[in-house]
This record gives C-alpha cells, sequence and structure tokens, in this order.
C-alpha cells in the first residue's frame, strides 16, 4: 500500500508571485514516480527540482493575498499548507530604491526613474489608501531615493544631476542641495540631520542649509547606496556589487565605519521593525528576496521570496510594502517599522 505524500513545512511562508518555494515533506515522489504536480490556489506551479523529501517551486501570477499549495503525486495528493502572498499593488513602474510612506496619510510613494538622464513625463506616484495611483505633476529627473524629514516634508534625490530636492505640495520640486556626486540613498537622523549617499563612494551630511560635508567613505557601488538609521542610531548602509558576498556597514556617529553583516548578494533596501530587526532586498545563499537580519544574533534568514526585489518599507498598518523593477506589492504581515527606517 503506497504512503500518502505530506507537506510538512514550506520556506519562506510569504512570497510574490514568480518566487521560488521550498517545500519540505515526505514521500513527495517515488522510484519511477512521475514528475509530482504542486498547485497554488489550483494553478500549476512550475517544477524546477525535486526528491522524495523536498521541491522547488516557482509561484504563477496570483492576484490574491494568500495562496494555498498542494501537491499531487502518482500516491494521491498531500494535505494544503497556506501561505502569505504579495497582492501587486503599481506596475508599469521604474524602482530603483525603497518606496516610501507618506506619515501623513500613509500613502506609498513610488517612481518611474528611467535611465540616467532621461526626462519621463511622470515619474512620482502616490499610491493612496483606497488604492487609487495617482501621478504627481512635479518634474524629477531620474528620481532615486526617498525620504520624510522630522516635518513631514518629502525629499528625493536625482543621480543624475547630483541634488536633493524638497517636493512641495507634490507640485514643486525645491533644490536643497547639490554636488553630492551620484546621489542615490537618502535619510534622516533622530535630530533631523540629512544623510545623502553618493554612490561613487560617499555619505555626505547635509545641514539644514544645504551645506554638505564628507560623512564617511566606502567603496563604490555598481547601482546604489540605500541608507536606513537603525533604533541604536547607527546609520546602515547596502552597497550593491557584482560577488555574493557583500556586506551591510554600519557608520556611527562619528563617522567611523563597521562592518556588520556579510554573505548578501546585491544587497539593496533596507529597513527596520520596531524589534531592532533589519530587513533587506537581496539574495541569499543562492535564493531571492527579502532576507531578515536578526537584531541579537545577526543571523539571516529568507523572510520573503521575490525575483528582483530592490526595496521596501513598513505601513503604519503592519502591511510590509515591496518594490520590484517595475512593481510594488503589499504584504499583510503585521509587522511595523520604525520611524526613523521609513
Amino acid at each position: 500500500m503506497s504512503i500518502k505524500p505530506k507537506i510538512s513545512s514550506i520556506l519562506p511562508e510569504r512570497a510574490i508571485p514568480g518566487a521560488q518555494i521550498e517545500i519540505s515533506g515526505s514521500n513527495l515522489m517515488t522510484a519511477g514516480d512521475s514528475i509530482p504536480k504542486v498547485f497554488a490556489n489550483g494553478i500549476e506551479c512550475r517544477v524546477t527540482a525535486m526528491s522524495s523529501k523536498r521541491i522547488l517551486a516557482n509561484l504563477p501570477k496570483i492576484d490574491d493575498s494568500s495562496a494555498v499549495i498542494q501537491i499531487e503525486t502518482h500516491s494521491g495528493e498531500t494535505n494544503v499548507f497556506v501561505i502569505t502572498l504579495g497582492k501587486e499593488i503599481a506596475n508599469e513602474m521604474h524602482i530603483v530604491a525603497n518606496p516610501a510612506i507618506d506619515p501623513s496619510d500613509d500613502a506609498v510613494i513610488l517612481t518611474r526613474s528611467g535611465s540616467r538622464g532621461q526626462q519621463l513625463a511622470n515619474t512620482i506616484f502616490r499610491l493612496e489608501t483606497d488604492g487609487y495611483l495617482d501621478e504627481l505633476p512635479v518634474q524629477v529627473l531620474n528620481p532615486t531615493g526617498i525620504a520624510f524629514g522630522p516635518s513631514g516634508g518629502m525629499f528625493v534625490t536625482n543621480r543624475a544631476e547630483g541634488t536633493v530636492l524638497r517636493i512641495e505640495r507634490g507640485e514643486e520640486a525645491v533644490v536643497v542641495a547639490t554636488d553630492l556626486g551620484v546621489a542615490t540613498g537618502i535619510a534622516f537622523d533622530r535630530v533631523g540631520m540629512m544623510y545623502v549617499g553618493d554612490r561613487s563612494g560617499t555619505i555626505y551630511r547635509v545641514s539644514e542649509t544645504g551645506d554638505a560635508e564628507t560623512f564617511a567613505t566606502l567603496e563604490p557601488s555598481v547601482a546604489a547606496y540605500h541608507l536606513a538609521f537603525g533604533p541604536d542610531g547607527r546609520l546602515y548602509v547596502s552597497s550593491p556589487g557584482f560577488a555574493s558576498h557583500d556586506a551591510i556597514y554600519t557608520i556611527d556617529s562619528n563617522g567611523s565605519v563597521e562592518r556588520y553583516v556579510r554573505g548578501l548578494g546585491r544587497p539593496q533596501g533596507l529597513a527596520f521593525d520596531r524589534e531592532g530587526n533589519l530587513y533587506v532586498a537581496a539574495c541569499h545563499k543562492g535564493r531571492h528576496g527579502i532576507v531578515r537580519i536578526d537584531d541579537i544574533t545577526q543571523t539571516i534568514e529568507q523572510f520573503v521570496a521575490g525575483n528582483n526585489l530592490v526595496g521596501l518599507c513598513f505601513s503604519r498598518n503592519g502591511e510590509m510594502v515591496v518594490a520590484t523593477n517595475d512593481s510594488a506589492y503589499s504584504l499583510n504581515l503585521g509587522i511595523y517599522g520604525t520611524l526613523l527606517g521609513n
């Protein structure tokens, strides 16, 4: 008598459509079996590797906030296993860093950045809480990093011109700092001081009057510096490269740089939760998505599976918004970010 197959776990239990998940269990296939079929909400997934205890499968495009996973084998069907699924909230974007949350109303700010020097008709968008995507009339060349200052104002970096712009009422872009190289990441510390990453190798500290000074130096990045302040007051920086062992760096108030963790492939956008755990868009041990780095142990685990992820942020409702190069997804996870991390 054949033994019924069983799913015991799925890693990670959170994913966006198209991502690869790892299904573990028992009797998932036996010698001479045909290829087992994996279904997500009744839609067949593409199986990429298989054994009696493990199956790797790519999720299909599903417009839902969860997916019911089940495997069909020669011996029968497995139990069902439910995972959280990112629901698409915007597409046809060109996102190169974290999206951002407007602290005044929880709208998600997204970009259509374009290639360097390319001027597009609309480059900054507001996704309202009711799902309406609003094109802001303001004209910004190559918007890259987005951050909200202590008074609630929106600031955007322009990597083509090396400037930081303050967005007034969504209609006017006021230059507040210049000569910042290839300006990419942007973040504010507890006292409201602005920090901007020039991917050529410099982190600038910018005063309220727009005067910039070199705060720290790092190795140049192939794409962009991504910045976030941690609950400990240190500035955390990712610097994507071509290797699979890139690091996350910390910079203290004196500008001293230390390596925080290493072993990530092309780490990009990052954000903290209120417990101090760090989330990074990166590849780890060949798995793409969002990784979580434990605040105490610095243990790295894949937390959300997804391809081409470049950034993330947390809403005030406990949702994680993740961004690929061209789309954004929302996952209802009940995780709340720090004010400085957003």
